[in-house]
């Protein structure tokens, strides 16, 4: 007969799964149980702003410590991302938006003249570029607020997906 702590165990371990799942499709809903993200700034071209390649949702591990499951990320920007925040702007990080501009420009293709062309992809390439062109002005020191895009947490959903595995 299996010992109550087995028992226990294997209830947590299907909790985790479920609970991991059920973040991992936050991702697809792109907001938190049904509450949707808050707009982006300047919207993303390529792909949902919670999902341009998947490291963050794929970085998502779950650890049973006694009594309790514990959700971590390997990625260094998840907190920042989970739970908002301000982070000052540095000489390292002018540097690479000043690359992100340059690499911006360089996609703009120009007529004959010399003249930029007018065209669809000039004119988000160019939309893109003056982005990262004030991000690239902005004085060392300057504070960027980072709003809470949460995927991850406490909720009423998640107490309610553990009554059900319980």
């Amino acid at each position: 007969m299996p010992s109550f702590e087995s028992f226990f165990k294997n209830l947590l371990n299907d909790l985790k799964i479920e609970l991991k799942d059920e973040f991992d499709k936050n991702f697809q809903r792109k907001g938190f149980f049904g509450k949707p993200l808050p707009p982006a700034k300047y919207p993303a071209k390529r792909g949902s702003l919670m999902m341009r390649t998947g490291d963050l949702r794929n970085s998502i591990d779950a650890n049973i410590q006694g009594d309790a499951i514990h959700f971590t990320s390997s990625e260094p920007y998840a907190s920042i991302q989970n739970e908002g925040g301000i982070i000052t702007v540095s000489a390292q990080m002018k540097r690479y938006f000043w690359a992100r501009y340059y690499k911006a420009m360089g996609g703009i293709t120009k007529t004959k003249t010399g003249k930029t062309s007018n065209t669809k992809r000039n004119r988000d390439l160019n939309e893109e570029a003056q982005f990262w062109k004030a991000m690239a002005l902005m004085k060392v020191g300057s504070k960027i607020t980072i709003p809470e895009r949460r995927f991850i947490g406490r909720s009423p959903e998640v107490f309610q997906q553990s009554r059900t595995v319980f």
